[in-house]
C-alpha cells in the first residue's frame, strides 16, 4: 500500500528487509541480540514493491532499497513527516481520502528526498500511514478500487526463490495413481484453505473480545461469505453467545471445515461451464497445526472426496525457501482455483489481494 502511495505521488517507493519476530525463527535469540536476521523483500515477493520495472511506456520511478536511499537520500537532505502531524485529522477519514490526502501532500513537497517518521508508541501504538485501525474497518473498502487496479497490485509477482519452491513440490498435487489430463494445471483443480490453529485462539477470544469486523478486503460485498458482528454489550466485554459466533468464524471445528469445503466446492462445479474447472479433487492446507487434529482432518477430507491432499508441513524446503515460506503457501493459495480464507486472520488479505 506504501508503494501505491509512492505511485500516485510520482515518487519512488523505498522498500525495506523484512524482519521477522524472534520467535519465528529456530535459534535462540541469543544468537542474533543486536541484529535480528533479514529477509530482502524480492526474496518473498517481485515486482516494482520490490524494486521491479514497470509497464511498458510508464515513467514512474522505479522503486530503490533502503541501502540505497541512505547513498542518495543522505539524512542532511530529508524532510521528515512525521505522522503525528497528519493522521489526527484523518482519523474518521475513509480509505480514499487517506491516500489522497498523502498523495496531496507528498506531491506538493518541494523536496526531494521525504521520509515519513512514526509518532512515539505512547501517541500512537499504530502509526503507520494505512494503520490497523484503517485496516481493520469498512473505511478501507474505497481503496480496492484504486489498488487493485494500479501495477504495484497487478504487477505483483513471484520471486525465483518461491518460484523454485513450488516447482520443487509441484509434483505432490499430481501423483501418478491419480489421472490426471497431462494438459490440466493441479491448481485448476485444487481448493486450499487456510486454517490458523494453534497461538491463533488467544487473537480469536481477543477479536470477540472487541468486537472486531472481518479484516479488510475480506469485508469486500462481491465475496460470497460475510459477517456482522453481533451487538456489543460493553467495550472490553461479550457474552459467551457472542463469542461462539466469533470462534465459528475464526478457529472453527473440524466438521463445519468439511463441511465449507463441501458446499464451496459444489458451488464452484455448479457455476462452473469449463470442463477443467469440473472437479476439484486437490486439497492444499495453509496450516500451522501439527499433530493428532491435522490427520483427523485429513482422514474426514479424504472420506469426503478429496483424492490428493497436501498441507504446509509436506512441502519440502531448503533453507532459503524455509525462510520465506509463508510466500510460498500464499502463491501456492494464489493459483488455487477456489481459496478459502479466515475472515478475521490478517495473513489471508495477502491471497485476497493476489
Amino acid at each position: 500500500m506504501n508503494a501505491h502511495l509512492a505511485y500516485e505521488s510520482k515518487r519512488a517507493y523505498v522498500f525495506q528487509d523484512y524482519v521477522w519476530k524472534h520467535d519465528y525463527y529456530h535459534w535462540p535469540e541469543s544468537q542474533f541480540p543486536q541484529n535480528p536476521p533479514h529477509t530482502p523483500l524480492p526474496a518473498l515477493i517481485s515486482g516494482p514493491a520490490a524494486g521491479g520495472p514497470w509497464e511498458k511506456g510508464d515513467n514512474a520511478p522505479r522503486s530503490v532499497s533502503e541501502a540505497w536511499f541512505d547513498v542518495v537520500c543522505p539524512e542532511s537532505e530529508r524532510r521528515i513527516i512525521n505522522t503525528r502531524d497528519v493522521k489526527p485529522a484523518l482519523r474518521e477519514s475513509l480509505g480514499d481520502e487517506v491516500l489522497a490526502h498523502w498523495v496531496k501532500l507528498l506531491r506538493d513537497a518541494p523536496e526531494r528526498c521525504i521520509e515519513i517518521m512514526p509518532a512515539d508508541w505512547e501517541e500512537d501504538r499504530y502509526p503507520q500511514v494505512f494503520d490497523l485501525w484503517l485496516w481493520g474497518s469498512f473505511r478501507i473498502l474505497p481503496l480496492w478500487e484504486s489498488f487493485s487496479k494500479s501495477p504495484v497490485s497487478r504487477l505483483l509477482g513471484t520471486s525465483p526463490i518461491v518460484q523454485s519452491a513450488i516447482d520443487r513440490n509441484e509434483h505432490l498435487f499430481t501423483p501418478d495413481k491419480v489421472h490426471y489430463r497431462s494438459s490440466c494445471s493441479p491448481y485448476k483443480r485444487m481448493m486450499a484453505m487456510h486454517i490458523r490453529r494453534g497461538d491463533f485462539k488467544d487473537n480469536c477470544v481477543s477479536l470477540a473480545t472487541w468486537n472486531s469486523t472481518f479484516y479488510s478486503w475480506n469485508l469486500l460485498p462481491f465475496l460470497p461469505d460475510k459477517f456482522i458482528p453481533p451487538p456489543w454489550l460493553e467495550m472490553g466485554h461479550n457474552s459467551e453467545e457472542n463469542m461462539q459466533k466469533y470462534m465459528d468464524h475464526c478457529l472453527p471445528e473440524l466438521d463445519a471445515i468439511v463441511q465449507k469445503a463441501r458446499d464451496s466446492r459444489d458451488d464452484y462445479i455448479r457455476a462452473s461451464k469449463d470442463l477443467y474447472k469440473e472437479t476439484l479433487d486437490v486439497m492444499y492446507l495453509l496450516t500451522n497445526e501439527h499433530g493428532e487434529w491435522l490427520a483427523s482432518m485429513k482422514d474426514a477430507l479424504k472420506r469426503d472426496g478429496w483424492d490428493i491432499i497436501v498441507t504446509s508441513n509436506d512441502l519440502e524446503l531448503d533453507s532459503e525457501q524455509t525462510d520465506v515460506n509463508m510466500a510460498v503457501d500464499m502463491d501456492i493459495a494464489w493459483r488455487a482455483a477456489v481459496f478459502i480464507g479466515n475472515g478475521v486472520s490478517q495473513t489471508t488479505i495477502g491471497f485476497v489481494g493476489g
